[in-house]
């Protein structure tokens, strides 16, 4: 019986997590969660889980939520909160197995003390890689415990792994969907509204990693995870974009071999997958062959989407330049969402941020967390700045 703990039990990648484990009773048990903000989810969880320790975002909640497991006969559940209520969950004693799921760097803290105390770790989580993955891999390696993609693109180059050592491997493959603009001309960038944006073709996500998408930042991100997980340098890394997503991703050997993974475009999948490591045990999950008819390839179009570009310069500097590429991606995306640049004002800001960020190197959680501050203060001074066409200063060091 495998004991697990769900940092962001309430977003997607957390119910679907708990989908999984109600498929599999016998193989899987629910011992910690972690929730956002969702207060009315949260107690529908600790009943139908009643977990070791529920912690949510806010004290407040905290004291309403124990409260009514109370009322309802479950005062054994500990109700915990904030980021030391996370650390908490992802780190008690009765917990084999970490879901990192937490959106941004809230999570980070608890994801890097999880794998510091022995926890199996599943990554569903871009950001705890793009800002500290250096430290988190090398605790990881350290642990002698495996860091498992959930991302669907990286649990795909995990898979076809399986197939070769990595000094066999000539080159990564991810796959893009190119988003909503991939057939959009340049020149008609600069009146993409909000709601173009956020049309994705093929998902349906959050508004943030949607505007990512359509930038192909997201895909950017994707690139440093895998730089970080499978220790490659980002030359290694090529995207491609393939519309229909079918193919999740491939990977190259040095013999000219191609291996690629595909799958029902069901993230339950690689949840289990990761969950399940190394088995792979039976699911109703099916993929039909007969949607391979047609599949389509063509590489990214650098300068059209330069947000792309952008996320390689940041992997191959790492520290602080990818704290900043990342903080800078989250003002400019809300600033965009909220009707104060237009589209292509994004990667400027992003740009910006990066040249006024030294490059560093990391050393402790601690730091990371300061220097993404940093960064998102000033990328709110450039997102300001620009509009006035004032210069912009740098972060310290």
């Amino acid at each position: 019986m495998k004991r697990i703990a769900i940092l962001g039990s309430t977003g997607s990648i957390g119910r679907s997590t708990l989908s999984v484990v109600e498929s599999y009773p016998d193989r899987f048990q629910v011992s910690t969660l972690a929730a956002g903000n969702n207060a009315e989810l949260a107690f529908e969880q600790a009943v139908r889980w009643k977990p070791h320790v529920f912690s949510i975002a806010k004290e407040q909640e905290a004291d309403s939520l124990r409260a009514k497991l109370r009322s309802a006969g479950l005062s054994e559940i500990e109700v915990v909160h904030g980021a030391a209520g996370t650390v908490r969950v992802a780190t008690h004693p009765e917990v084999d197995f970490v879901v990192s799921a937490i959106v941004g760097v809230s999570g980070l803290e608890a994801t890097y003390e999880a794998v510091r105390a022995g926890k199996t770790v599943g990554l569903a989580n871009k950001e705890c890689l793009v800002v500290a993955g250096e430290l988190i891999t090398a605790e990881a390696r350290k642990q002698g415990k495996p860091l498992l993609p959930i991302d669907s693109e990286h649990n795909a180059v995990h898979q076809c792994l399986r197939g070769g050592r990595m000094d066999e491997v000539a080159r990564i493959w991810l796959t893009a969907s190119g988003g909503p603009f991939l057939k959009t001309p340049k020149s008609e960038f600069a009146s993409i509204t909000v709601q173009q944006a956020l049309n994705h073709p093929t998902w349906k996500m959050g508004k943030r990693i949607t505007i990512d998408s359509a930038t192909l930042m997201n895909k950017g991100f994707e690139v440093i995870e895998a730089c970080r997980l499978f220790n490659v340098p980002p030359e290694r890394v090529q995207v491609v974009v393939h519309p229909q997503s079918t193919i999740h991703s491939l990977v190259e050997f040095v013999d000219g071999s191609i291996l690629a993974q595909i799958s029902v475009t069901d993230m339950r999948l690689p949840i289990l997958y990761a969950l399940t490591y190394p088995e792979r045990i039976p699911s109703e999950l099916r993929f039909s062959i007969g949607d391979l008819r047609h599949l389509d390839f063509c590489p990214p179009d650098m300068a059209k989407f330069p947000c792309l570009g952008l996320a390689y310069e940041a992997a191959a500097a790492g520290g602080a330049k990818t704290i900043a590429l990342n903080a800078a991606d989250e003002v400019a995306v809300a600033a965009f969402l909220n009707g104060q640049i237009g589209f292509e004002d994004i990667p400027r800001i992003i740009g910006e941020t990066m040249a006024a960020t030294p490059a560093g190197h990391l050393e402790s959680i601690k730091k990371v967390l300061a220097l993404d501050t940093e960064a998102r203060l000033l990328a709110k001074e450039v997102a300001q700045r620009r509009r006035k066409g004032s210069p912009i200063g740098a972060i310290s060091q």
